[in-house]
């Protein structure tokens, strides 16, 4: 058992901070950003300012026995970034500089950061609109967003990272050096072979982009999704129209239907491409916003408009496939039928569709670990309640989350988004990854031979 003298010596050893239980700052630090995992009390957090003190946090938890997390920015859907033991907390790691077209970014910057500090470049990458996502964690399981069809994955743009490895040490990876772990980085590397510290990416000039934002009537649901899965993944590279579908925690709201998303390019384009969307449907809209912002601005109304932040507390559970082929429209009907059965107050429920194709489907599904690069689009099932939700009433959720999944499985892929993990998964390791799971396990073997971390290994 552990005395306090030797967590004294790891506290001496690092440049960074080392929080224990009865900290006046441990419960602030312990807990992630999921509300569903704040009941999870690590021994210890640290808050590691430089490489060197991941490594010796690494080689504490070896000599205890204990099992460590690395942690970015606290979003996994499936709590991988808490633990019993050691939370490596990489979020100290807050540089973000910018040299000719390469950003290089420490493992603790959160998304909104890093779109802030290169917007005053003129520079963006392809990611994501969360402001408070984790730019490591994003990277490392691919990261999509509204310059993803025209310009690929967050990983397609990383072009080097340092990682501190499971013996402890401190590698610097990339197409030349160390590239079959720079590869498994690319889609598979949240949590598995190593805690990244630093990333550098190749940056674009930040676009005009026009935002838009359609509502429906839940009336109009299986319209509006049977047009939008024949148009969005076939339209031009440059629109990123995601679909909503949402029924809120009052019961009595009836559910809504949105498409929104961004377009790089002017207005007329854009409006010209959502009346496409519109004539398909058969329904007008019964409100549409559709104007230009400078790429920044545009992210932050994206957050505005897209899938809703988790109610504070909330307990939340998400469920996610790849589809390579429309889903018939008998599917469809089932499915927005079933958003809007049987309601509970309290309960919210979420349909996320994402579309793909573009420049996410040109690359090769070996050239990276990010193995899904043959698809139409991606959709989430999301489900939250109350904390103090009665058990009954907490499984009746699970049940709807599995019962929306199981409607439209038969159509899809099998694979699922690494950054939307499924702790349900018969195969996680064939899901996330697939044919590129033989490969993975080869590099797990090599650069975490006996397994320290633990996320979701192939």
């Amino acid at each position: 058992m552990l005395a306090s003298r030797d967590w004294e010596a790891l506290a001496g050893a690092i440049v960074g901070e080392l929080v224990l239980p009865g900290s006046p700052r441990y419960e602030a630090v312990r807990k992630p950003d999921i509300a569903r995992f704040h009941d999870v009390r690590p021994q210890a957090v640290v808050r590691c300012a430089t490489p060197a003190d991941v490594a010796e946090t690494i080689r504490f938890a070896r000599r205890w026995g204990l099992p460590a997390v690395p942690r970015s920015g606290g979003h996994c859907f499936a709590g991988c970034s808490s633990t019993s033991g050691i939370v490596i907390d990489v979020t100290p790691m807050q540089s973000v500089s910018l040299a000719g077209d390469v950003a290089t970014v420490g493992a603790g910057v959160r998304l909104g950061e890093v779109y802030d500090a290169l917007a005053r470049h003129h520079h963006t990458i392809p990611a994501g609109c969360g402001a408070t996502v984790g730019i490591a964690g994003l990277t490392l399981g691919g990261g999509l967003g509204i310059l993803g069809r025209a310009h690929g994955l967050t990983c397609d743009h990383l072009l080097s990272a340092q990682v501190v490895l499971a013996d402890g040490r401190i590698v610097e990876c990339d197409q030349r050096r160390e590239e079959e772990l720079f590869w498994a980085l690319r889609g598979a590397g949240g949590g598995q072979f190593g805690v990244v510290t630093s990333l550098a990416f190749r940056t674009l000039p930040a676009p005009a982009t026009t935002v838009f934002h359609l509502t429906w009537p839940h009336t109009r649901a299986w319209a509006v999704l049977d047009a939008w899965q024949a148009w969005a993944p076939d339209a031009p590279g440059e629109l990123a129209a995601s679909l909503l579908v949402t029924a809120v925690a009052e019961a009595g709201q009836p559910p809504v239907v949105k498409v929104f998303g961004a377009m790089l390019g002017g207005e007329a384009d854009t409006t010209a491409l959502l009346e496409e969307l519109v004539a398909r449907t058969g329904a007008d809209p019964s409100a549409t916003v559709c104007k230009q912002l400078s790429h920044r601005e545009a992210k932050r109304y994206l957050t505005e408009a897209g899938p809703a932040e988790e109610r504070p507390l909330a307990h939340a559970w998400s469920k996610s496939e790849f589809f390579a082929r429309p889903l018939p429209t008998e599917t469809v009907t089932a499915l927005v039928d079933h958003l809007a059965g049987e309601r509970a107050a309290g309960q919210s429920r979420e349909l996320d569709f994402s579309p793909w194709a573009g420049a996410y489907n040109r690359v090769r599904a070996d050239a990276t670990a990010f193995v899904h690069r043959n698809a139409r689009f991606l959709l989430k099932h999301a489900v939250a309640i109350e904390p103090d939700t009665p058990e009954a009433q907490r499984q009746a959720a699970r049940q709807w989350l599995a019962r929306s999944w199981a409607i439209v499985h038969p159509w899809g892929t099998g694979g699922v988004y690494p950054n939307f993990p499924d702790p349900d998964l018969d195969d996680p390791a064939g899901a996330y990854f697939g044919a590129n799971r033989h490969r993975l396990a080869r590099v797990k073997a090599r650069y975490d031979p006996d397994s320290f971390f633990r996320f979701g290994n192939p």
